[in-house]
């Protein structure tokens, strides 16, 4: 037996497209038949039904980019742009954070995650390990318990806090080992920045990454002050040196690319490498807007991510699909610059693609994952819904996602997270916050420090 979640529309970022009147079941973790309600439930007598007739099923969205180790400093530090906002909290932070930090402020980051539709994130999580345990490990903990799927890494970085190489390796170690053992996360190796990594450490990273088999997760050119610094230190562009540092010949998930050139997105579609679009995040630390049309006309997959806590306060991917469009629109004065259908391709199967992971999730196929969303048609925003698409990008929030399923098992039901306490979590994280704002010397940006 399965399990059939009815719907007034099946959004399934393949084709078709759109199907009115749907279902999909789900045997196991993963679809076994998409079509029309009717047929599917004539053939299927016996499964549960799920979903209802006025709602919205859609594939899970896929977070291209986020940071679980800004878990605990959310609304801080609004007037800084990012260089400035790097040093004034990013990095005093990253001295200080622990596993047990690391596991609630990933559970703080995933339930809103999950609440707005996530399925997967691809995470980087961003700290100087100097403690005799590996914090990254918290965050495979929090995962496997929230029940969403993560993609995680370590960005690590020694020209800011001279840290042996030996032990920045042990972390990546540490973590690979983790998620090995985990039903439903994976590795990639994290490059926090390539300029924050000095030559011995950015050449054990492109070995790590190619001879291991890994994947890659960098931010790549958020902002000018890269691109002049990477010009002054290599003579090229970060984009130029990791091709030709042959980090490219690894699968690679660039964030940001917002100050790209003409020559930059050649290399980027050269190589295969996806972009994660953020575009929430780059408004708030005034970084720019990244030139998304130009990149997916050269065919280079661009993802959506939520970016970190603290650079992107709200986890809400609801909130991130809208703005991507709207900033494309203002930015270019056009209306047709970015669609409700084109975002919520890059929400999905787009990010799917960016992560070459496609073939497995992204999109409502028989077959692939069983990673959905439901949105509950009774709410008062999705009363009448004209346009699907539109519905979805424009008019629902988190309040409207009634139910996620992650590898066929629901992680949230009637809007709420099951995998864990939320409230538990919620007052776990208040002392933990206060710590962390006291040992990083926040006291001039934090009331808890």
């Amino acid at each position: 037996m399965g399990t059939l979640i009815r719907g007034r529309y099946i959004l399934t970022s393949s084709e078709p497209a759109s199907i009115e009147d749907g279902a999909v079941r789900v045997v196991g973790e993963r679809v076994d038949s998409v079509g029309p309600w009717e047929a599917l439930r004539r053939a299927f007598p016996e499964d549960k039904v799920t979903g209802g007739p006025h709602d919205i099923v859609t594939p899970g969205f896929v977070n291209t980019h986020g940071h679980f180790s800004e878990g605990l400093v959310t609304g801080i530090a609004e007037q800084y742009t990012l260089w400035e906002w790097l040093g004034a909290l990013i990095r005093p932070v990253a001295f200080h954070l622990d596993e047990e930090m690391a596991y609630v402020g990933t559970l703080l980051a995933g339930v809103q995650m999950l609440r707005s539709g996530i399925t997967l994130a691809n995470d980087m999580f961003v700290y100087h390990p100097t403690g005799d345990r590996p914090a990254t490990v918290g965050v495979v903990r929090a995962v496997d318990e929230l029940g969403i799927r993560a993609v995680l890494s370590f960005g690590a970085e020694d020209t800011y806090a001279p840290i042996p190489l030996s032990r920045l390796m042990d972390e990546h170690a540490a973590l690979a080992e983790a998620t090995a053992a985990s039903r439903l996360s994976r590795f990639r190796v994290g490059v926090v920045a390539v300029l924050a990594q000095s030559p011995e450490l950015f050449a054990a990273t492109v070995r790590l990454a190619v001879d291991g088999g890994h994947g890659v997760h960098v931010h790549l050119q958020e902002v000018r002050e890269e691109v002049t610094a990477a010009r002054m230190t290599f003579g090229v562009t970060t984009i130029a040196h990791c091709a030709r540092s042959g980090l490219f010949d690894a699968s690679t998930l660039g964030a940001h690319c917002v100050w790209v050139d003409a020559a930059d997105r050649e290399l980027l579609a050269e190589h295969g490498v996806g972009v994660a679009h953020n575009p929430v995040a780059n408004m708030i630390l005034a970084s720019g807007v990244c030139p998304v049309g130009e990149l997916r006309g050269l065919g280079i997959h661009v993802g959506l991510g939520v970016d970190g806590p603290a650079s992107n306060d709200r986890q809400d991917m609801l909130e991130v699909i809208k703005m991507a469009v709207l900033l494309q629109r203002i930015d270019r004065l056009q209306a047709t610059a970015l669609q409700a259908r084109d975002a919520l391709e890059m929400a999905t199967i787009g990010g799917a693609a960016a992560l070459g992971l496609a073939a497995e999730l992204g999109s409502i196929a028989v077959g692939k994952a069983a990673d959905l969303v439901v949105f509950d048609g009774t709410s008062p925003a999705l009363a009448n819904v004209h346009d699907p698409f539109q519905a979805v990008v424009y008019c629902a929030g988190p309040r409207e996602v009634k139910d996620v399923w992650v590898a066929g098992a629901r992680a949230v039901v009637g809007g709420e997270v099951v995998g864990v306490d939320v409230a538990e979590a919620v007052a776990r994280s208040r002392p933990l916050a206060r710590t962390l704002a006291q040992k990083a010397g926040l006291g001039g940006l934090s009331r808890l420090a």
